[in-house]
């Protein structure tokens, strides 16, 4: 087939099939999301018009907000399809960094193909183009090597023979899987070759799952069968391979709590017997007292995050860990004894016959989370300020079993990934805490509200994330996707001052009343006026009794009118949900200007929370 490389690889983009958790078949690459420039319009674009009642394309806003949008959707469909983006060859090769930083910490397939400058380089230097003028190979695009996973420069149209395999590969291995960028020349891309035809074949990609070796099956299992306190730890890995029921039953036979992480929540539901809660910082009192008492943790599926570890102080310094993980780089983490396969398969071969947890461990867990429980109930009462606890509550209390919650950033993880109660079913909640981005709440619920056709998404987030990144509210608003907005505002960016006024530092640049400007009375901004100039349903309210009336209405909305519906509620610039857990950040060891006193004050502060 004669084709242009533009042409082609559109074509081997809709040749790719995947296969859904239920077992459907479906497009491994389901959209496109695009912005068009030079270096992207005549070429990539052209191939994409020609062919875009097989591909559907969705016009952006920015680049970033793009392809953090096809990171949603990919989370939402549990890696089971893969977004696209296209970017011009420059800034907006540049403003997609960030999206892949968040698919390579989380995980997640993304697939980039950015414009480039001229491999022939007769027209240089072309617009937006950056010179290095030690490597004249060096383009904008290369700022993408660090956050990808795999990254290839197309300077032959042939190229592509050898390149998409490995492409398709890296998207759809769970030990490997991450972003994948495709750099596309301008010249190369309206190039032609004649492509054989097997290159646009139907492939359907099924998930692989590894099988562990025995010699690590043996190991792990004797580290088990000694234990008596062990602590079975759920990550994002027992989700993407649908082995939250497994890991359930593996619980039950042994009578073994379970705690989960960041990734993992809502694997279990709520109310199960041996549920001790989230895990780590944003996670609970109770499981992160049972994982000071383990004296074994099976980590399944998780990268062991310092969220999740309390910067590793949630643990006895004695502990055995025992990790299942696809990815050997994880498994190996912090000496643990490893066991690389699929979290499905393995999980039924780690299975010691006849072993089962101390009875009274297992009766602590069920205190504790009693305990754990009573204290959520306590936040969530009602108090003369909003609180995040209060809005949780709220949308937790409104959602069904197929409504899906979000957050990324700020203070808001803590409080849904710590108060959150799953019914059970499918995992529903998105919290981005890996590269804890700001903005991701609202573009990546735009690609979560395009992949999902159950149920209602909400996002949650604070005045701060929307500033930053509002603008795929309105590519929401105009392709017809609805989802629910929540917005927090609490006058700044509250979690952290919390972290630097809770280490001892002074107020500054982080609330606003402690920001620089000229004003006597400063602006403030109407989020509401905001969303409904941007195209959304919108409103603001007061309480919560009134945020619950409004987020009710925001539910039915944003079903009846597919597009986003925004409630902005002022909260509690201060108040959140302790767990007791240590995080390590650094912490200026001298201060100019303060006393010998305040210095002491603050040494003493910071061994007490150690």
């Amino acid at each position: 087939m004669r084709l242009t490389t533009a042409q082609a690889l559109v074509a081997w983009l809709i040749a790719q099939r995947s296969e859904t958790v239920d077992g459907r078949e479906v497009a491994l690459f389901p959209a496109v999301f695009a912005i068009f420039g030079h270096g992207n319009v005549l070429g990539l674009g052209t191939a994409l018009h020609e062919r875009r009642a097989e591909l559907p394309v969705w016009r952006g806003h920015t680049e970033q907000g793009m392809a953090l949008a096809a990171v949603g959707y990919a989370k939402a469909v549990h890696r089971r399809q893969v977004g696209v983006v296209t970017s011009s060859i420059g800034p907006g090769a540049t403003n997609m960094a960030t999206a892949a930083g968040v698919a390579h910490a989380n995980r997640l397939p993304l697939l980039l193909l950015p414009g480039d400058t001229f491999v022939g380089r007769a027209p240089d230097p072309v617009l937006q183009q950056v010179e290095h003028f030690g490597d004249a190979t060096a383009t904008a695009n290369d700022v993408l090597r660090p956050v990808s996973r795999y990254f290839d420069r197309i300077t032959r149209p042939e190229q592509l023979m050898a390149t998409l395999p490995q492409v398709a590969a890296v998207l759809t291995d769970p030990a490997a899987t991450g972003p994948v960028t495709l750099a596309l020349p301008q010249d190369v891309q309206v190039e032609t070759f004649d492509f054989p035809d097997d290159l646009f074949a139907p492939v359907r990609h099924l998930v692989p799952r590894p099988r562990a070796d025995t010699g690590e099956l043996a190991a792990a299992t004797a580290i088990l069968r000694a234990s008596r306190r062990p602590l079975l730890i759920l990550g994002g890995g027992v989700r993407y391979a649908d082995a939250g029921a497994v890991a359930l039953e593996f619980a039950e036979r042994h009578d073994m709590p379970v705690a989960e992480t960041t990734a993992g929540r809502t694997l279990v539901p709520h109310g199960h017997r041996l549920y001790a809660g989230p895990l780590g910082v944003t996670g609970s009192a109770s499981a992160n007292e049972l994982a000071g008492a383990a004296d074994t943790v099976l980590a399944v599926g998780t990268r062991l995050q310092d969220f999740t570890t309390a910067s590793w102080s949630v643990f006895a310094p004695d502990v055995a860990i025992v990790t299942v993980n696809t990815a050997r780089f994880d498994a190996v983490k912090h000496g643990a004894t490893a066991v690389v396969g699929d979290a499905a398969v393995t999980l039924p071969q780690l299975s010691p016959s006849g072993w089962r947890a101390d009875p009274e461990w297992t009766a602590r867990t069920a205190r504790l989370r009693a305990d754990w429980d009573a204290r959520v109930d306590e936040l969530r009462a009602p108090r003369a300020e909003v609180t995040y606890a209060q809005v949780v509550g709220v949308v937790n209390e409104s959602s069904g079993p197929h409504d899906y919650v979000m957050t990324a950033s700020g203070g808001l993880p803590g409080e849904l990934v710590g108060g959150w109660r799953a019914t059970g079913g499918p995992p529903t909640m998105d919290v981005e805490y890996g590269f804890s981005c700001m903005g991701y709440e609202l573009a990546g619920a735009w690609g979560a509200a395009m992949a999902r056709t159950d149920g209602v998404v909400t996002t949650l987030l604070g005045d701060g994330s929307y500033l930053m990144l509002n603008s795929e509210l309105f590519s929401a608003a105009f392709a017809g996707h609805g989802f629910v907005a929540v917005v927090c505002d609490n006058d700044g960016y509250a979690v952290i001052a919390r972290l630097q006024q809770g280490q001892g530092g002074a107020p500054f640049n982080n609330f606003y009343a402690d920001c620089r400007t000229v004003h006597a009375a400063p602006p403030r901004v109407d989020f509401a006026a905001h969303a409904r100039a941007l195209g959304c349903a919108a409103v603001t309210v007061s309480g919560i009794d009134e945020f619950r009336d409004g987020y009710a209405w925001a539910r039915a909305t944003a079903v009846a009118e597919s597009r986003p519906s925004v409630v902005v509620v002022r909260t509690a610039a201060h108040g959140w949900t302790e767990t007791g857990a240590w995080w390590e950040v650094g912490v200026p060891q001298h201060l100019c200007g303060r006393s010998e006193q305040e210095a002491g004050k603050a040494a003493q502060l910071r061994l007490l929370r150690r």
